[in-house]
Order: C-alpha cells, then structure tokens, then sequence
C-alpha cells in the first residue's frame, strides 16, 4: 500500500531518529552519576565523614541521577514502541545471486610496514579471486614502497598523514579500475588473509558492504594487539552504533579494516565521506554508509597478530579509550566535531 506524502514524510523522519540511542548515552550518564554518589557514601563511611552538609550532597547525587535515567527510559520506549516498526521496513537482499566467477581489487593501507608487506601482497595475489593489489602507503619512513612494488603491487603514495586520508586514497585508486565490481579494503600488517575473502564474497549478495568483524573469540589469535579493555570498549561502541540505527544491523566491531564495497556505490559514497577524520574512519564510514540507506552486513574474519609495531588505535588501552571517544563524539554530535584543526 503506497503511502501518502504526509505519513512518507514522516515515515523517513522516524528512520532517521535515534531517540534510544540518545536514551543509552543518558542512562550511562545516570550510572555514572549514581555510582559516583555510591563512591562518595563509601568514602564518607569509611572515613567518618558525618558532616551534614556533605551527607545532604551525597543524598542529592543519588536522588537526581533518577531524573536523566527516568528521560533515558521515556526515550528508549517511544523509540522502541513508536519508531522501530518503521525502521524495520528497510529494503534487504533476500535472494542471493550466485556467483562464483567475479573477482575483487584489493587495497592495502601501510604506514611503516616494510616487515609485514611482502608477505601480505603475496597472499592476496595468490588468492584466485583478486584481480589485483593497490598499495597505498602513507609517506612510510623505511622500504615499505619498494618492498610492495617487488611483491607485484601498484604502489600509490598519499602525501597527506592520517589513516582517513590513506584509506579514501585507497578508495579512489580502486576506483580506477572498472573491470571488477568489488572492492576489498584491509591493512598490509598481516592482521587479515586472503582466505577470508571467500567469506566476503558469500556476504556480498545480501548488502552493499561487509564488514568484518573480529569480536568472534573463536576466530581471533591468542596474542592480538587487542587487550581485553580494547576487546570489550570496540564492542560496546559497536552495541552504541546499532542503537543509533536501530534496525539496519547487528554490529559488533567499529574498528575493523577488513571489508568489501560494492563498487559502483562508492562513487556517491564517497561524496559524504570525509578524509579529515583520522583513526575514527572506521566508525566515520560505517556511519555514513547507513546513513545515506545502503545495507551492511557483518561477516566473521579471522583476526591475527600483527606483524611489526602497532601504529594506530591499539598502541596502549588508553589511546584505544581516546579514539573510542572521539567515535562516540562522532556518532553523536556529527564527525565535523573531531575534524576541527585537521
């Protein structure tokens, strides 16, 4: 049944509201505020703290953390009665096409990764289904450019720093060549193989991009550079994600670099994409590719220790928190907000 233009219009506003999005921010807001009243109670007793006017404090932290909690409530329910069934009305790919002959160009980022690029070239110009291999290295101080050259790569050098900045260069190379109609982006630090790109491919037929996801503890190597806070803090960003497009997708991982695009949706998508942004691309993009209504699918890829020294995200847990905030800050108050001064 068509609809008219009024309830279109307001059907294509509902898709786009994240009330329970906003509701979760406000309720950890409300936990936060409740367990630092907690705290202050537990050192107030343990220390014998008996002013009044402090116990008065500690009982009005404790009091008025309901009020944000009570909005996030009101929030999440209006979305989750109101809204979803709306947001669920998505179109999807249901029926698979069935292809096994078409093939991918992949692209690499690599910064410093002389010790890992030969052996990631060669593995993914082994794989049967990739056409070729575009490394983009993002002005690397050792032999990284010569090493991928001699590995058989196309070697492209993107001037600017920032992991944004190389990973839309890749974009655009692949972009280039128009005898493949997909896509593959990864890193040249051996994290991710070539045999996962079978995986991408089954993927494919049902959305626009795959995103691979390295949260399944059963595919990932006991001595990845993700430590458990970075593990858990990725995972709970992904649930913050899903939240704000509720119904578009199951996502459990913001950060990873394993993926494959469509490509001739990649010319408009790189429209509204935004170079500036630097270890939050990642999460930049995935936001991006829903909002402008093209579908994304999850698919499990094994996850490897790195070869050399990390050089992003992962350095230690607290880079990790910062760039984990500034994707939240992103998701929530737009992605110009953590591009000021890039």
């Amino acid at each position: 049944m068509r609809l008219s233009p009024s309830r279109a219009r307001f059907s294509r506003l509902a898709k786009r509201l994240s009330l329970a999005y906003y509701g979760v921010l406000l309720l950890c807001f409300a936990a936060a505020i409740y367990f630092a009243g907690i705290l202050l109670s537990i050192i107030r007793l343990t220390f014998f703290f008996h002013e009044r006017q402090l116990r008065e404090w500690n009982t009005a932290i404790l009091w008025y953390s309901g009020l944000p909690a009570t909005v996030a409530v009101l929030l999440i329910a209006i979305d989750l009665i109101v809204v979803f069934p709306m947001k669920r009305r998505t179109p999807r790919r249901l029926e698979v096409e069935t292809d096994l002959t078409s093939s991918a160009t992949v692209v690499l980022t690599a910064y410093n990764d002389e010790a890992s690029i030969r052996q990631a070239v060669a593995d993914f110009r082994a794989n049967p289904r990739v056409a070729r291999v575009i490394v983009v290295e993002n002005n690397s101080r050792d032999g990284t450019a010569e090493s991928a050259r001699e590995s058989g790569a196309i070697v492209v050098t993107e001037k600017t720093p920032g992991y944004g900045r190389c990973v839309y260069r890749c974009l655009q190379e692949a972009l280039r060549y128009d005898d493949t109609d997909y896509i593959v982006l990864c890193e040249g630090d051996r994290t991710f193989r070539a045999q996962d790109i079978h995986k991408l491919f089954a993927f494919i037929q049902h959305a626009d991009v795959v995103n691979g996801t390295r949260i399944v503890e059963q595919l990932r190597g006991e001595s990845t550079q993700l430590t458990t806070f970075m593990y858990y803090g990725n995972f709970f960003v992904g649930k913050l994600f899903e939240v704000k497009h509720l119904g578009k997708g199951t996502f459990t991982d913001m950060g990873t670099t394993y993926k494959m695009i469509r490509r001739n949706i990649l010319p408009e998508l790189l429209m509204h994409l935004d170079p500036r942004v630097n270890l939050e691309f990642n999460a930049h993009f995935m936001d991006t590719v829903l909002r402008q209504e093209l579908l994304m699918i999850e698919c499990p890829v094994t996850f490897h220790p790195r070869v050399g020294v990390s050089k992003g995200g992962n350095v230690n847990n607290l880079r990790a928190l910062c760039v984990g905030l500034r994707m939240i800050l992103g998701l929530t108050c737009g992605w110009r907000m953590i591009t000021r001064g890039n």
